[in-house]
């Protein structure tokens, strides 16, 4: 059974920091792209960040750059991604996605709430 389960998700003051973790199960992890997306309330999904398969390559949202690091250890089946100097508007519920072609087919978590608030 595949599954893909983030934690880490909580309520976090401006300024502060908050790690996702994403644990994969059920397929062959280290086939997979890995890439965090966000949906804020009204608003479409968006992409965060991505990893390779193989860790070599990472991309940030522009909107995020610079306060974003993503990692990934296959021995684990686990990605992390480290998020600090949050914002109000980085409020959203943050999804993990496993693809072979990033953005195309795969499997979704069921997310995990970020809300970044006094």
């Amino acid at each position: 059974q595949v599954q893909l389960v983030e934690s880490g998700g909580g309520l976090v003051q401006p300024g502060g920091s908050a790690r996702l973790s994403c644990a994969a199960s059920g397929f062959i992890f280290s086939r997979y792209h890995i890439t965090w997306y966000r949906q804020a309330p009204g608003k479409e999904r968006e992409l965060v960040a991505s990893i390779t398969n193989t860790g070599g390559s990472t991309t940030y949202a522009d909107s995020m750059k610079g306060r974003l690091t993503i990692s990934r250890d296959n021995a684990k089946s686990t990605v992390d991604l480290q998020m600090n100097s949050l914002k109000s508007e980085d409020t959203a519920v943050y999804y993990c996605h496993a693809a072979i072609v990033v953005g195309v087919g795969g499997y979704w978590g069921q997310g995990t709430q970020v809300t970044v608030s006094e």
